[in-house]
Formats: structure tokens, sequence, C-alpha cells
């Protein structure tokens, strides 16, 4: 499991290319997301993306799925998965923000 942030406390060397994604709600509304993080559950690859016009804003999980070579963004409907992957992420930030304190 990876479980590393690419933010500006990392303290390696090595590029910190934007992944920006087209993401429209519920509402219909388009945000621009960021990937700020990735990390895997039961073989498959999840996302966190972060609204790069609200920063502050919650951050949403998805999983990366890949078809042809090509990687994208699927959301996650099933209850039981979003409730595993959603106590992953928690772990991860909670250790994050220990080692940042």
């Amino acid at each position: 499991m990876s479980d590393h942030v690419h933010d500006e406390n990392c303290n390696h060397d090595h590029d910190h290319e934007e992944h920006v994604f087209l993401v429209t709600d519920e509402e219909g509304n388009e945000r621009e997301m960021v990937m700020v993080f990735t990390f895997e559950s039961e073989d498959q690859v999840y996302s966190v993306l972060l609204d790069r016009n609200d920063p502050e804003a919650d951050g949403v999980i998805f999983r990366i799925e890949e078809e042809d070579g090509e990687a994208f963004l699927v959301g996650i409907e099933d209850d039981a998965e979003w409730d595993r992957v959603t106590a992953i992420y928690e772990e991860i930030a909670k250790r994050e923000n220990e080692a940042n304190n």
C-alpha cells in the first residue's frame, strides 16, 4: 500500500506534476479536481482528489480502473466498498497528520 502524500512536505526529489480532472458533481457543476493521493486496497487502486479552487474542502475518493491501457476514475457506489476505503484513507491521513506535527 502506498501511503505517501505528494505535497509541499514531501522531502525527496521527484516531480510533483499536478494531475487535474474535470469532475461533474450531483448538481451537474464541473469542478477542477487535483489528484493528491493514491492507495491500494483489495487489488484495487483508489485516488483522493481535492477541489483545485477550494483545497480546504473535503476530498473525494474514486476507484482507478484501466481499460485498453488507459486509466479512468470511477465513482464508488457500493456502500461496503465505500466504508472500507474511507476507513483506510482516514487511517492514512491520521498517520500523515501525526508525522507532520
